[in-house]
């Protein structure tokens, strides 16, 4: 942990997916009650891992215009419809529904309610996250997670790591880039936050991608931490 104090600091914005909740056990569980349900026999935490990593180029194919703009839940189908079509897999559209809306229900980390209610009383706390805006209101609701607002990319409808997510949020809460701390576990997130003007926190998550994917480790930031308690205590 730094010496950055958090000074001139008026909001914190946490991602979601990986930093404050655990999406990889959440997805694996719920796919796996769904193959369980169908007698499909795929490992469901290697399915869910492929299924997060079309997460980052579907949204790039809307950044680049190479696609309309289309809320995450509509991208997580179309990556579900493309994954199932490569393994030969037949799933009916109430199965299908149910593993999109998986990502509606995601189980917090063990330090991100008490550590966000800690932040909450010094600072505005909101989720960043490039979850729609129902999805992330459903998921935080579920989690029980203490934000003051959802600020959903859908808003400025483009997605993390584009500079105007950002900038847009900062505009929302009536307040510069530079008073907002962007607290994330993936560098590409902290990497277009800095570009947009915002300072930036790295929170470490060993297990974020399970056991098969290494998670992002040393990201430059103005502070590292392991867990939203570490980020409380150096904020105070």
């Amino acid at each position: 942990m730094s010496d950055f104090s958090g000074e001139g600091i008026r909001v914190i914005a946490c991602d979601v997916f990986g930093t404050t909740v655990d999406w990889y056990s959440g997805v694996r569980d719920q796919v796996a009650d769904v193959f369980g349900e169908h007698g499909v026999t795929l490992d469901a935490g290697e399915f869910a891992s492929a299924w997060r990593g079309r997460y980052l180029p579907s949204m790039r194919r809307v950044q680049t215009g190479e696609r309309d703009w289309a809320y995450l839940d509509t991208l997580h189908r179309e990556s579900l419809d493309a994954l199932l079509g490569e393994h030969g897999v037949s799933l009916d559209e109430d199965a299908r529904t149910r593993l999109v809306r998986a990502w509606h229900r995601l189980p917090a980390w063990p330090d991100s309610a008490e550590g966000l209610a800690r932040l909450r009383s010094r600072y505005v706390v909101a989720a960043l996250s490039n979850g729609g805006f129902a999805l992330m209101t459903n998921l935080i609701k579920a989690a029980s997670l203490p934000f003051d607002c959802v600020l959903s990319a859908e808003l400025a409808r483009t997605y993390k790591p584009a500079a105007e997510v950002y900038r847009t949020a900062a505009g929302l809460l009536d307040v510069a880039p530079h008073e907002v701390l962007m607290v994330a576990a993936h560098g590409w997130d902290l990497n277009g936050a800095r570009a947009a003007g915002l300072r930036t926190a790295f929170l470490e998550r060993p297990r974020e991608k399970g056991p098969h994917q290494e998670a992002d480790r040393d990201v430059e930031a103005d502070l590292s931490v392991t867990s939203f308690g570490e980020l409380a205590d150096a904020l105070t």
